[in-house]
């Protein structure tokens, strides 16, 4: 049974009366308040923004008045009333892209700030790095500085070893050794037989020390004419350096000079002043 004839059986059949009633139903019905469509699209949009915990997160306060104006928009409205129904479902949209810019803007203040800090962090941490680093450099370069200085120490307390064998002494032209004549038969320049220990201890020297080059001069007393002792100093000379390269010394190390009687040491006028005139003075270079 359909509402108008419900009406015609209460009222009797009357149909002026179920006329009335049924009009004044149906005016009720298309009056009723409704909730304005838009406000269900701003609902969608609020809806969405809460499932996103970042943004949500960071805006709760804006979140909260978001939702408050949404429910607000939400609530049943005459028709007559469309002015409010459309000012409450725009303050909702509104309120619900403000919270959703607060929330983009302090999750992205979050994020730079934590880039920041990571930044720092990692900067530091190079740093620290850079610090060990050259303290773990320094103290590799002390530790080769003392080994190099302890190796120099002990190498040059070697050379002075040899030196002092040597008997050498250190001049500004480099370290002499001063070869006497009982190397030599008078007026020879052939070296006299047998082992020499000066020369033994020379050629030790110079086969450690490689890069030392040599000037071996011969020198002679003034007996006999000046032409005469040249060629002799010269000669001696040659016998030093020939017993020298026989001994594995290079030959390219080696320089010769025959000064004859220019240099002498001592005087003349006595027999040992000639003895140390006569001599080969061997030097070797710095």
């Amino acid at each position: 049974m359909n509402t108008v004839s419900l009406l015609k059986k209460t009222f009797g059949g009357k149909t002026g009366a179920t006329v009335v009633v049924c009009s004044l139903l149906l005016s009720a019905c298309a009056t009723a308040p409704e909730t304005p469509s838009a406000a269900l699209d701003v609902r969608q949009k609020l809806t969405e923004l809460q499932r996103n915990p970042e943004v949500a997160g960071n805006a709760r306060i804006e979140m909260r008045e978001a939702e408050t104006a949404v429910a607000l928009a939400e609530q049943p409205l005459d028709s007559d009333e469309a002015t409010l129904a459309d000012h409450r479902v725009y303050m909702a949209d509104r309120m619900v892209e403000i919270a959703r810019a607060k929330g983009s803007t302090r999750q992205l203040e979050a994020d730079r700030k934590r880039l920041g800090e990571e930044r720092d962090a990692a900067r530091l941490a190079v740093r620290t790095l850079e610090a060990d680093t050259a303290r773990a450099d320094a103290k590799s370069a002390r530790s080769s500085e003392l080994a190099a200085a302890a190796t120099a120490s002990k190498a040059a307390e070697e050379m002075q070893r040899q030196i002092d064998e040597l008997e050498a002494e250190a001049t500004e032209r480099g370290l002499v050794l001063t070869l006497g004549d009982v190397l030599f038969a008078t007026g020879s320049a052939e070296l006299q037989g047998g082992p020499n220990r000066n020369l033994e201890k020379l050629v030790d020297f110079l086969t450690a020390y490689p890069d030392r080059d040599v000037l071996i001069e011969g020198h002679t007393d003034n007996v006999g004419s000046a032409t005469f002792n040249q060629t002799l100093s010269l000669q001696r000379a040659q016998s030093v350096r020939r017993y020298l390269t026989d001994h594995g010394v290079q030959n390219r190390r080696l320089t010769l000079a025959g000064l004859g009687l220019e240099r002498p040491v001592a005087s003349n006028e006595s027999a040992l002043g000639r003895q140390q005139n006569r001599r080969v003075e061997v030097i070797i270079e710095h």
